[in-house]
């Protein structure tokens, strides 16, 4: 019993350390927003399906819908693969049309200048991987700071959470990343 009742209180030591140690950490659900699922990828609560889609776009094209919500991979037949997007907070959307000018996996983050001056607390720079902010994949949009990249926070997807990137599920933006190419024309409306 003596003994049961000793392990059970170091137990309860070592999980106060840690998460005493974990909060001091940098958090990056901070940056975007935050949630109970930053580090996993979980499902979209959006599903990605494929729609009857109108418009004059060459098949390929990318359409994001920020009112919606929503990004459209515009398909043959008059069809598209629709997804579930994060898009800018008010005071950070934007419209136009951009092409994609690469495309990475797991990429690096470095906050931009103008997001280290509202946040002076931000890492200069953080490795790929699943703590980082931009997920799993990044497509970059032309010579602007934006991009459709990855997001750990499914919880976030159909939200106005960002600084004027498009976020998807990790799930979501591999698949669409595996179906365009540098080069690809994507419109963004308001």
């Amino acid at each position: 019993m003596k003994r049961c009742l000793a392990l059970g209180i170091a137990a309860i030591a070592l999980m106060a350390s840690a998460g005493m140690a974990r909060a001091e950490m940098f958090d990056t659900r901070d940056i975007f927003g935050g949630g109970t699922n930053f580090y996993q990828s979980g499902v979209s609560p959006i599903p990605r399906e494929r729609v009857m889609f109108q418009g004059d776009y060459a098949p390929g094209t990318i359409v994001v819908n920020t009112s919606e919500r929503r990004l459209y991979l515009v398909l043959q037949g008059g069809q598209a693969l629709r997804y579930g997007i994060g898009v800018g907070r008010d005071g950070f959307r934007w419209s136009g049309v951009h092409r994609i000018t690469a495309k990475k996996e797991w990429p690096a983050w470095t906050p931009p200048s103008q997001m280290l001056r509202r946040r002076p607390d931000l890492p200069r720079h953080m490795a790929g991987g699943i703590e980082n902010p931009l997920g799993a994949r990044a497509m970059y949009l032309g010579s602007t700071l934006y991009r459709i990249h990855g997001s750990n926070e499914p919880e976030t997807i159909g939200q106005a959470v960002s600084s004027g990137c498009f976020r998807m599920t990790n799930d979501d933006v591999t698949d669409l990343y595996d179906r365009v190419s540098v080069g690809t024309t994507v419109i963004v409306k308001n």
